[in-house]
C-alpha cells in the first residue's frame, strides 16, 4: 500500500492521494505570474510576453493577476503580482479585472511612463496587450462594415446584368430613334427559339437554310450579290410563302474577305438601324462558296438611287442624317444602351457601299475591309492592314500611306473624309440647290476608276476637292451643311469633325428647316385671309 500522501500541482486543482488510493480534488486559488520588478525588452507596443518564470498560487481566493510596465530614464521594467482588487495597489484601484486577457491602460502622474493591467484567468498576466483588443460586438461591427460594400456591389452588378439582359432581348439594342419614323424592314425576322439560326450568328445547323436564288443585283471586287427567297419552314403558311433576302456570295478564293465581314457582322453590338441587318453566314460545299445572308433593300445602293432620282430637301436630311448616324455608331465606343463596344472603321465608305431603305434612310454595308479598333492591336498589326479602300474616296493621308498608326482615331478620321464626299454627292442631286445636273461622282473629271497615282495628283498635289457652286449656299440649311462638309474633308485629319458631331449638326439643321417651314406657312396665312376678305 501507499504510505503517505503524495501531492502534486496539476492545473487548477490539488490532487491528494490517500492510503486507500482514493483521490479527492480541492479547488485552488488563482495562479498568476509573480516576480519582483525586473528589466524587459518589451517596447510597450502591440503585445508582449512577460519574462517571469515563476507561477504562484495567490494567497486569497479574491486575488487577481496584475502586470505593471514602467519606463523611466530609459529603463523598462515589468512587475507581476497577485492582488485583491478590493485593495489599492500603488494607490490605484484596479479596474477591468474581470477580463480574460491583460489589456494595458496607461496612467499618468506615476513619475514615469506607466501601464497597468489586471485579469481573472490563471496566468493571464503572462501576456499583456498594449493596443485595445476588439470585443465581440466590435468584431461583429467590423465584419458588418466589411460586408456591406460587398453586398452593395453585388446588388449593383446583379441589377446591371438584369437590365443588360433585358436590353439585349429587346432586338439587340434599346437606342431611341431620334427625329425619324419607326421603320419595319422588309426582311426576315428569325425568332431565337426557332430551329433556324438567328441574327448575328453563324449557321451551325446540319442542314443549310432553304434558299432559292433569284437575280443578281450587284457585283464587287470580292463577291456577287443576289436577290433570293428564304423559306422559313413549315410554320410559315402557304399565303406567306417566301421572304426576300439578299445573298452575298464569295468564292473560296475570297475566304479571308468573307471571314472578316462575317466576324464584323457577328458582333451583336454592331446592330443599328443605319447598318445593314445581318441574318446569318453559311459555308456551302457544292459548289464551294461562302455566303452572307442579309436584309434585302429593293431601292438599291445610294449611287444608283442618286443616278436615277432627284431628291427633295426633306430627302436630303433623311439620307445625309442617317448616313452620319450610321458612321457615328460604327465609330462609337458605346452602344445606344450605354454598353462598351469596340469601335469599327469601315475603310471603304462610298455611295455604292450604302443602301437606301424604303423610308429613304441609309444603311451601311460591305464590311469586307472594316477594322475593329481594339486597343490591344499593336502598331505592327495595324500597319499590316495596308492601304485599302477605293482610290476616289481615299483620304489624303491614306493615299500617301502616312496614316498615324499610333492613334486609332486616325482610321475614323479617314472614314469622315470619305463620308464628306458622299454627302457632297447627295447635295448635288437635291432640288433645293436650283438647277440639278446629271449625277457625277466626286472628282467626276477623272476616269471611271481612277488609280491611286491620279488621285494623289488631284488631292495631294493640287489640294483639289469637289466643287461647291455658289447656288448651293443660297439656302441657309445647305450652306451650313456645306461648311460641315468642308470641315470633314480638311487636309489635316486632326481638324476634321467627328461623325457624331456631323450627326448632331444634321439634327440641328433639320430642326431649323422645320421651323423655317412653319414660319413660311404663318406668313402665307394672312395673305389668304386678306384675299377672302376682298371677296
Amino acid at each position: 500500500s501507499v504510505g503517505s500522501c503524495l501531492t502534486t500541482l496539476w492545473g487548477l486543482h490539488l490532487v491528494a492521494w490517500t492510503p486507500s488510493c482514493k483521490a479527492s480534488i480541492m479547488k485552488l486559488h488563482k495562479l498568476c505570474k509573480f516576480c519582483d520588478i525586473q528589466p524587459t525588452n518589451c517596447s510597450g507596443k502591440g503585445n508582449c510576453k512577460v519574462e517571469c518564470g515563476i507561477t504562484s498560487i495567490c494567497p486569497q481566493k479574491e486575488d487577481v493577476c496584475v502586470s505593471i510596465w514602467r519606463k523611466k530614464d530609459g529603463n523598462v521594467t515589468f512587475d507581476t503580482v497577485c492582488h485583491n482588487p478590493a485593495e489599492k495597489l500603488y494607490g490605484l484601484v484596479l479596474k477591468d479585472y474581470n477580463n480574460s486577457e491583460c489589456e494595458m491602460k496607461e496612467l499618468s502622474g506615476m513619475g514615469s511612463k506607466f501601464f497597468i493591467c489586471s485579469c481573472s484567468e490563471d496566468e493571464c498576466n503572462e501576456r499583456v496587450f498594449f493596443d485595445p483588443r476588439p470585443t465581440e460586438p466590435q468584431v461583429m461591427a467590423v465584419i458588418l462594415v466589411s460586408l456591406v460594400p460587398l453586398l452593395v456591389m453585388a446588388t449593383v452588378v446583379i441589377t446591371f446584368f438584369y437590365f443588360y439582359r433585358v436590353c439585349r432581348q429587346r432586338s439587340g439594342h434599346c437606342g431611341h430613334k431620334k427625329d425619324s419614323l419607326l421603320e419595319i424592314d422588309p426582311l426576315v425576322i428569325i425568332e431565337e427559339d426557332s430551329s433556324s439560326t438567328h441574327a448575328n450568328s453563324l449557321n451551325h445547323n446540319t442542314e443549310l437554310l432553304p434558299i432559292e436564288l433569284d437575280v443578281q443585283v450587284g457585283k464587287g471586287r470580292f463577291a456577287e450579290v443576289y436577290k433570293a427567297k428564304l423559306k422559313q419552314g413549315s410554320s410559315v403558311s402557304v399565303e406567306q410563302g417566301f421572304e426576300t433576302v439578299a445573298i452575298k456570295i464569295f468564292s473560296h478564293e475570297e475566304y479571308p474577305s468573307w471571314k472578316n465581314e462575317k466576324d464584323i457582322f457577328s458582333d451583336a453590338d454592331l446592330r443599328h438601324e443605319n447598318v445593314l441587318h445581318f441574318l446569318t453566314a453559311e459555308e456551302r460545299k457544292e459548289p464551294r462558296q461562302y455566303w452572307l445572308i442579309t436584309a434585302y433593300h429593293p431601292r438599291g445602293n445610294l449611287q444608283e438611287y442618286l443616278t436615277h432620282n432627284i431628291i427633295s430637301l426633306h430627302d436630303l436630311w433623311l439620307l445625309g442624317g442617317s448616313l452620319a448616324r450610321g458612321v457615328a455608331h460604327l465609330h462609337s465606343d458605346r452602344t445606344p444602351c450605354g454598353r462598351s463596344k469596340v469601335p469599327i472603321a469601315h475603310r471603304d465608305i462610298k455611295s455604292s457601299n450604302i443602301l437606301v431603305k424604303n423610308d429613304l434612310t441609309c444603311c451601311l454595308c460591305d464590311f469586307g475591309l472594316a477594322l475593329r479598333l481594339d486597343n490591344s492591336l499593336s502598331v505592327d498589326e495595324l500597319a499590316n492592314s495596308g492601304q485599302v479602300g477605293t482610290a476616289r474616296y481615299m483620304a489624303p493621308e491614306v493615299l500617301e500611306s502616312r496614316i498615324n498608326l499610333e492613334n486609332i482615331e486616325s482610321f475614323k478620321q479617314a472614314d469622315v473624309y470619305s463620308m464628306a464626299l458622299v454627302l457632297w454627292e447627295i447635295i448635288s442631286r437635291c432640288s433645293a440647290v436650283g438647277d440639278v445636273k446629271a449625277y457625277e461622282p466626286p472628282f467626276g473629271n477623272l476616269r471611271e476608276h481612277p488609280c491611286v497615282e491620279s488621285m494623289k495628283d488631284s488631292v495631294l498635289r493640287d489640294r483639289g476637292r469637289p466643287e461647291i457652286p455658289n447656288s448651293w449656299t443660297n439656302h441657309s440649311g445647305i450652306q451650313m451643311l456645306c461648311a460641315s462638309i468642308e470641315d470633314c474633308w480638311d487636309h489635316d485629319p486632326e481638324a476634321r469633325l467627328t461623325a457624331h458631331c456631323v450627326a448632331e449638326r444634321f439634327n440641328g439643321m433639320e430642326y431649323l428647316d422645320k421651323l423655317s417651314d412653319c414660319s413660311d406657312s404663318e406668313e402665307k396665312i394672312p395673305e389668304e385671309i386678306f384675299v377672302v376678305d376682298e371677296k
